[in-house]
């Protein structure tokens, strides 16, 4: 990624068990297998604490602490608390790094990035989230392990081949470098 580009973001959008985790985290390996750097954001609807209680980490938050950074060898975190209730899409992508595609499961009504919707039959019993309505922008395409209606003029592609979603992102990609959009 060349200095002060902004990554690419594209999102994966769909009903919870459609498969969207699990079509993200292929794409995510056959990017990095490709010599992309790539991030990951999730946006969690329950409360997830990644902290456990006892150790140090958790401690400093208890005692009060807005924001603990823990370090070893492998890895780095930083956990900030959040009292004014959840940071913007925006400013995750701007955490998320150097990377050259940022791939966002969630954040179906939030921020400006092409989504691509998740549907699986056994998981279809409910109408696309774009016939609900709400979506901050239509999804781009569609990932599916079956033939539904609803979703003309847009792309479809197979749930089950993260190598072509992925061809396919780096397509939206090199379209938005085209434009001067990254």
């Amino acid at each position: 990624m060349t200095q002060g580009k902004k990554p690419f973001a594209v999102g994966f959008i769909g009903r919870s068990g459609s498969g969207k985790t699990t079509l993200s985290e292929k794409v995510l390996a056959e990017l990095v297998r490709r010599g992309r750097r790539v991030a990951a954001i999730k946006d969690a609807h329950h409360g997830v604490d990644l902290d456990r209680p006892g150790k140090d980490t958790w401690r400093y938050r208890e005692a009060g602490a807005s924001r603990v950074i823990l370090r070893t060898a492998e890895r780095w975190a930083v956990m900030s608390e959040t009292p004014d209730g959840p940071v913007s899409i925006e400013e995750l992508i701007s955490l998320a790094g150097e990377e050259d595609i940022i791939l966002i499961e969630g954040f179906k009504h939030e921020g400006s990035f092409p989504r691509i919707e998740v549907r699986r039959r056994e998981a279809a019993n409910e109408p696309p989230l774009a016939e609900r309505g709400g979506l901050q922008n239509p999804p781009v395409a569609v990932a599916t392990d079956f033939d539904e209606p609803g979703f003309e003029g847009i792309p479809r592609l197979s749930l089950n081949d993260p190598q072509a979603v992925a061809d396919f992102i780096e397509e939206l990609m090199s379209g938005a470098l085209a434009k001067g959009k990254l």
